[in-house]
């Protein structure tokens, strides 16, 4: 169940890509988060990159271990439990991760802000299955940025170059059974740091939502269905007309604590040379620009990664 949020239905972006747009937008500017049925991504490319994670998780820790690059931030590969903490928490989130990025030739310039991809051995098909995965998110993550241009009245592809080579990230997420967290949950109250994120419905409910009210909203989407929020980023970009909205992922009931939980966000990065600056339209008198000092997208995703303890 997810509560208050209307999901919107992806198949009337070509029918009627304004009404659409204007749907996209308002639950963003309310909630910062919208629910997106008839997303149209393919079920079994989804189910055969979740069983070869699902594989991986299960390995021994000194297999895994063989996947992590100490001081790399977590880039790519394999990043173990203990790491990662929301921003000012006491304690680390209960979870283990994978994060696949964007391939990018030899000599390009962007190399030095993207490492190479680090590829499982003995999973066969695992580089083509989660590229794909990693392609296709970033598709329709352009299309959703485009409504939101739209939105924002600008032209629908404003962000297509700026994205175009950005350090997206397809993170694939193993959440244990939880017999005791001793305080910690799954995932501690943190914002996105990125422009967008794309995630598909999770197997185990979690997912919470912090509402302008000061309530929880459980945010569990239905098959076929994936929820997209606001990243610090973007929030950044408009001036706060578009909200990054704080969210968790809570431990499961006691009936249900011997499951794990899988997740596979994809956070989508403009490029890293990128200047953040308010948009014009989104600054006013009854807007002041929050943000005078622009920043490189680089530079902010550095110094948030600091603050959650991946740098």
């Amino acid at each position: 169940m997810t509560q208050g949020i209307d999901a919107v239905d992806f198949r009337r972006w070509s029918s009627d890509p304004a009404g659409f747009a204007h749907e996209l937008g308002a639950s963003f500017e309310r909630f910062g988060f919208a629910v997106v049925a008839n997303h149209g991504l393919s079920q079994a490319l989804i189910e055969r990159c979740l069983g070869d994670f699902k594989g991986f998780f299960a390995w021994p820790v000194e297999a895994k271990m063989r996947y992590h690059v100490p001081g790399s931030g977590g880039a790519r590969g394999y990043t173990p439990f203990g790491v990662e903490a929301a921003k000012g928490a006491a304690m680390h989130d209960l979870k283990e991760f994978w994060h696949v990025g964007r391939e990018l030739p030899a000599g390009h310039r962007y190399r030095r802000y993207m490492p190479d991809n680090l590829w499982i051995d003995g999973i066969d098909g695992f580089r083509d299955t989660t590229l794909a995965l990693w392609e296709a998110f970033d598709a329709m993550g352009r299309e959703l940025l485009s409504a939101i241009a739209l939105h924002l009245g600008l032209t629908p592809r404003w962000f297509d170059d700026k994205v175009s080579e950005g350090n997206s990230v397809l993170r694939v997420i193993h959440y244990p059974p939880v017999a005791d967290g001793g305080g910690a949950i799954r995932a501690g109250a943190h914002e996105d740091i990125n422009a967008i994120t794309l995630l598909l419905g999770a197997e185990e409910a979690g997912l919470q939502v912090l509402d302008r009210d000061g309530r929880w909203l459980d945010i569990n989407p239905a098959p076929g269905t994936l929820v997209c929020n606001i990243g610090d980023m973007l929030q950044r970009l408009t001036n706060h007309v578009l909200p990054s909205t704080t969210h968790r992922v809570v431990n499961p009931a006691q009936e249900r604590a011997d499951r794990p939980r899988y997740s596979m966000p994809f956070f989508l990065h403009f490029n890293p040379d990128f200047e953040i600056r308010s948009l014009p339209a989104c600054v006013g008198p009854d807007r002041p620009d929050h943000y005078p000092d622009p920043i490189t997208a680089d530079e902010y995703l550095r110094q948030r990664l600091r603050e959650i303890r991946l740098l």
